[in-house]
């Protein structure tokens, strides 16, 4: 029988090691990558960015699923933003909405120094706001959201309504360390994430799972879903 792990050996200490681990293995390190998260930290912004290893997982679908334009919702340092913008091709392009202007200056000299920066648009302003205006464009093959979990049922509709079939939806931060299992919260942040996660099993639109993470960040998880 294979080898297991017992629960009580499953502390952050191991999961960072591991975490640690398969970064080492499986991503490596770059410079245009390592420096966005280092300019912004030196910026002051939170450490919110996705973990290496799951940037490399959201390259990854890109590339399985072909993905040639792709929406993100959320720019913050434009971490995810290098790995989105890598996996597209010559002619692929990566939007991404982000509400801060002096954000988006950080997250633009990112993706020029990373050498993606022409492949890049970065629009500015809340993304309920920015979204209603991509309704002309060419439909988008792959949606990352990672923004304020409150708008996540607003988020996820207009991935459908901007996307086709067969678009990808990749929702982050599902689990909350645990909290989106608490029916009591109070979180805006969490019943949030909860309604999202809610409309994703409901909408005849999307065919969703969704999947618990231990990484560099910590607990959380990914929701993952088709537009069909």
């Amino acid at each position: 029988m294979p080898e297991t792990t017992s629960d009580d050996r499953l502390t952050p200490d191991l999961w960072r090691r591991v975490d640690a681990y398969l970064t080492e293995t499986l991503v490596g390190h770059e410079a245009g990558l390592d420096d966005a998260v280092a300019d912004q930290s030196a910026a002051g912004l939170p450490p919110i960015e996705v973990a290496p290893v799951n940037g490399k997982l959201l390259h990854l679908i890109a590339r399985m699923s072909g993905a040639r334009r792709v929406l993100e919702i959320g720019t913050l340092g434009a971490y995810s933003t290098i790995w989105l913008a890598r996996a597209v091709p010559a002619d692929g392009r990566v939007v991404t909405i982000e509400a801060e202007p002096h954000i988006a200056d950080i997250a633009r000299a990112n993706l020029d120094r990373a050498g993606v920066g022409e492949k890049v648009d970065i629009l500015l302003g809340r993304g309920a706001d920015v979204l209603p205006t991509l309704v002309d464009q060419e439909p988008f093959d792959l949606v990352f959201i990672d923004a304020d979990k409150e708008s996540n049922t607003i988020y996820i509709d207009w991935a459908a309504r901007l996307g086709r079939a067969g678009t990808v939806v990749v929702v982050d931060n599902t689990v909350r360390g645990g909290e989106v299992a608490n029916p009591a919260t109070e979180n805006p942040q969490i019943i949030g994430v909860q309604r999202g996660l809610e409309m994703l099993g409901r909408d005849p639109r999307f065919d969703a799972t969704a999947i618990q993470t231990l990484d560099a960040k910590g607990y959380d998880g990914i929701a993952l879903a088709l537009v069909v």
